[in-house]
């Protein structure tokens, strides 16, 4: 069996909702949608979380600017980042299409639409520099595990702009 050969990167709680802050979870474990990327054959690249690796699970709500403010945060999210940016380069290197990246609208660091979180900020930052075109689509704040909405359509049209673009 040949490999699909797409990929898209995740924001580390679509994959992994125990990171999240406590309370503040959507899904029991992984975003549903997490299946139907699978389903078709797309891999996924699961970035990490810097708030859960820097301040551990039993952290408190936070905002952008204290993410941003926290002394070394941002060069820890650069060091996080760069075994992804090396990974897609590589698969890319290897004819694999990179579709894109999913973060989590008004995430003070996965947030891509309107202030950008400090990790999107250099992920963006380092794929500009790797020269890796980056298309995104964002978990709405609205999004939940029994409520998909319309989601699903804005998760196809991510998946063919992706397609596009390469």
């Amino acid at each position: 069996m040949q490999p699909q050969k797409q990929l898209v990167a995740v924001s580390h709680c679509v994959l992994n909702q125990n990171a999240v802050i406590h309370g503040w979870e959507r899904a029991r474990g992984a975003f549903p949608f997490a299946l139907e990327l699978l389903s078709r054959g797309i891999a996924l690249i699961q970035l990490p979380c810097p708030e859960f690796i820097v301040l551990g699970g039993d952290r408190p709500p936070m905002t952008y600017e204290e993410y941003r403010d926290l002394p070394n945060y941002r060069h820890q999210c650069q060091t996080l980042l760069q075994p992804m940016i090396q990974q897609i380069q590589s698969y890319q290197a290897e004819g694999y299409q990179y579709l894109g990246i999913i973060g989590i609208h008004e995430s003070p660091n996965c947030s891509i639409s309107g202030q950008r979180g400090v990790l999107m900020e250099e992920f963006f930052s380092e794929c500009q520099k790797a020269k890796i075109a980056t298309n995104y689509l964002e978990v709405p704040t609205w999004y939940s595990e029994d409520d998909q909405g319309s989601f699903s359509d804005q998760l196809q049209l991510f998946l063919e702009k992706g397609v596009e673009n390469e």
